[in-house]
């Protein structure tokens, strides 16, 4: 390997560290359904979030909820000793991707037949924490002030 692939490479690595997020692959569920749950939790605090999909009547958010928790599982696993209310988590991004589509043959009248198309998805979340955010747009504008 290149050193300038590895560079990037150790960066990526880096900001992976640094990101907190849970991915849930080929979800039997439309993209589309699952982008109405998924839109209503964006750039909410988890809590908020945690509830509006406990309470929620679509079929996708128990799954969505599953995913959150998970991700919240995952910033602890990273943050050992901080707590949750504390750190005000909130779901920075939430995104839903298509996966695969299964092709099933319907029959019709007349000896036809139909395609069905049964569509799943990847979905992402990602979460931070409004203190570090505050903190890295602090960091930029002393570098700024440094530089000027």
């Amino acid at each position: 390997m290149g050193a300038r692939k590895r560079r990037r490479a150790e960066r990526i690595k880096e900001e992976r560290q640094n990101k907190y997020y849970a991915v849930l692959r080929n979800c039997p569920t439309s993209p589309r359904k699952m982008r109405l749950v998924t839109d209503m939790i964006k750039g909410v605090g988890v809590n908020k979030a945690l509830d509006i999909l406990r309470y929620s009547s679509k079929e996708a958010s128990g799954k969505v909820e599953k995913l959150l928790l998970s991700a919240i599982a995952n910033w602890q696993n990273k943050n050992e000793g901080a707590r949750i209310e504390e750190s005000n988590l909130y779901v920075k991004e939430a995104f839903v991707n298509q996966s695969r589509t299964l092709k099933r043959i319907q029959p019709a009248p007349q000896g036809r037949a139909h395609r069905i198309r049964k569509r799943s998805n990847h979905v992402t979340i990602v979460l931070d924490s409004h203190q570090e955010v505050e903190e890295q747009e602090q960091e930029q504008e002393q570098e700024q002030e440094n530089l000027a």
